[in-house]
């Protein structure tokens, strides 16, 4: 958030909330808190109520809508990821990592070091693998049947 402080700006009257992010599938979560002056991201083992919004679903769907290789409504509507609280500051979030143009995973990694490096690589391959399965699976025809086109 330090790297990247023209988020703010994109925030607008939303500058300022605090948002949890809440994996579904890891024992921890995580609360940002977008305050101008002192941002932060901070790992908790739960997430405390006193939160503007809170987003919800597996990590791979988490990262990949926050650096944008996932489409995030796309994720909403077929409730792979869960939304609540404060809509309208969750959209003014994702436009603002968007127009930012912020690697999520990327940044995430740094903090680690060279550990956090190799698991960029391992959680992107990781992905492209889903990835590649999961075109797969939607390119095979049923048995005996052609496609119309």
């Amino acid at each position: 958030m330090r790297q990247h402080p023209r988020i703010f700006g994109r925030l607008g009257l939303h500058a300022g909330k605090r948002y949890g992010l809440a994996p579904c599938d890891v024992p921890f979560a995580f609360i940002l808190d977008t305050t101008p002056q002192t941002p932060q991201i901070r790992a908790v083992r739960r997430l405390t109520a006193s939160l503007d919004a809170k987003i919800s679903g597996p990590l791979a769907a988490l990262l990949g809508m926050a650096d944008g290789s996932y489409d995030g409504d796309a994720l909403f509507f077929s409730r792979t990821i869960v939304v609540e609280g404060d809509i309208e500051a969750v959209l003014a979030l994702r436009n603002a990592v968007d127009d930012a143009g912020v690697d999520v995973l990327r940044e995430a990694a740094a903090l680690f070091g060279p550990l956090g490096q190799i698991g960029e690589v391992l959680f992107r391959h990781r992905r492209a693998v889903e990835e590649k399965r999961e075109t797969a699976v939607h390119r095979q025809e049923p048995k005996g049947q052609t496609p119309w086109n």
